[in-house]
């Protein structure tokens, strides 16, 4: 079974030869390497680029533990080069190589050369490129399966799809069992045996105990407004548990590192400036969510607005959370502030679009909950509400869209239909 993951591609396409350091980044088992040594790996080959051109190397690879010396690797690369045509350097689970950012540094010195890695997140991340490479590096971000990828190789209805979808999230390997306890049992152990283990080692972590509440209660409310003092007296009153502020701070930001986690900032649109605390915190990939909390809190309505802000991200867009200020009048005539919140904003470029997730609207009065914030915005912006049933998109005489969550999900275009 081949996921064509044609979004990754055509960013691998468009940065060939642009003379710096492609750097696939993301979580861990999202399908880099797949990405990297088979679909990129395909079309180079279908456009003509002769197999003894393209040097990939798999460093996990035990039969390669020689090529994690430094010196070694360059000597290799360097042998190999033969001619002045170009050539493309795969190397997979960099951070095997020793000294891999000297290595990156100095491969940039041959001219024909194009480099393209990936990494395990917790030895490879974003800010590891932005230190590193200062410049050379261009990241490309790769995220589990969009419900697209995933309904196009499913065995079954948009229904069924959708029903494993939020219970199992996108992590492709997800799609080769049949079964949901092993479903359940795979992700289980990318939790505690991969993703964990790698923050446990990587930040030399010794009270295990602690992050694993920190990511259970995390993982009990996402979507929920929170910040890290709040969360330090959730251990303390709840748990008995003391732990500050600060290590609460530092511990997510582990999990954000390691792209298990997103925070997003609040804005003010009226005001126009960002709202400093508190966060809304959402999974990159739902099952593995799911998966944290044993499957218990499985609410369709808060996993909807999950895969609803993972599915901007993927389409490119920077998303906050929105808040209008409105001021309205009480039962006794007093003036008084209410604060309404629009689920995100979506913003590239000139183009901005506010979304509300909105699982049931079935009466006049929710319809007015879930627009009230969306009505009280005065710009020219488009207004969207997403809801669970399966309707085509409509709008209302307020100008506001209202479309169904499939054709949201199925169609890369549906915010400007």
């Amino acid at each position: 079974m081949e996921i064509k993951r044609d979004h990754y591609l055509e960013q691998l396409k468009v940065r060939e030869n642009n003379h710096l350091i492609k750097v696939i980044t993301g979580l861990r088992r999202s399908g880099k390497s797949y990405l990297l040594f088979n679909l990129f790996y395909d079309y180079l080959i279908e456009k003509g680029v002769d197999k003894s051109h393209i040097l990939a190397i798999a460093l996990d690879d035990l039969t390669n533990e020689k090529l994690r010396d430094p010196y070694a690797m360059l000597e290799y690369i360097k042998s190999n080069i033969k001619d002045d045509k170009l050539y493309y350097v795969f190397l997979d689970e960099i951070q095997y190589l020793n000294r891999f950012e000297e290595v990156l540094n100095s491969l940039m010195h041959i001219k024909n050369v194009d480099v393209y890695v990936t990494g395990s997140n917790s030895k490879l991340l974003s800010k590891d490129v932005i230190t590193e490479f200062r410049g050379r590096g261009d990241e490309i971000k790769v995220y589990p399966l969009s419900f697209k990828e995933f309904f196009s190789v499913y065995e079954g209805t948009v229904d069924e799809a959708w029903d494993d979808y939020f219970n199992y999230g996108g992590m492709p390997l997800v799609l080769s069992y049949k079964d949901s306890s092993q479903k359940i049992d795979y992700l289980k152990g990318l939790f505690d045996k991969v993703y964990l283990s790698d923050i446990l080692e990587r930040y030399h972590i010794k009270n295990k105990e602690e992050l694993d509440e920190l990511l259970d209660i995390l993982s009990s409310d996402i979507g929920s407004l929170t910040n890290p003092l709040k969360l330090s007296k959730t251990f303390t009153s709840q748990k008995g548990i003391k732990i500050s502020d600060k290590t609460i701070h530092r511990y997510i930001s582990y999990f954000e590192d390691a792209f298990l986690i997103t925070k997003v900032q609040r804005y003010d649109i009226k005001g126009k400036k960002y709202i400093n605390s508190p966060y809304k915190y959402y999974f990159e990939d739902i099952g593995l969510r799911n998966a944290r909390i044993n499957f218990r809190q499985v609410e369709e309505n808060h996993i909807m607005e999950n895969i609803i802000y993972n599915e901007l991200k993927v389409r490119g867009y920077a998303v906050d959370v929105g808040i209008v200020h409105v001021y309205d009048y009480d039962k006794n005539g007093k003036k008084i502030l209410k604060n309404y919140e629009v689920d995100f904003i979506a913003s590239k470029g000139n183009n901005k679009y506010y979304v509300q997730s909105a699982f049931s609207i079935d009466n006049i009065e929710k319809l007015r909950q879930e627009t009230n914030s969306l009505t009280n915005i005065k710009d020219s912006f488009k207004k969207i509400v997403i809801v669970r049933n399966n309707i085509k998109p409509r709008k209302d005489e307020n100008g506001i869209t209202t479309i169904g969550i499939y054709h949201f999900l199925l169609d890369e275009n549906s915010l400007d239909l």
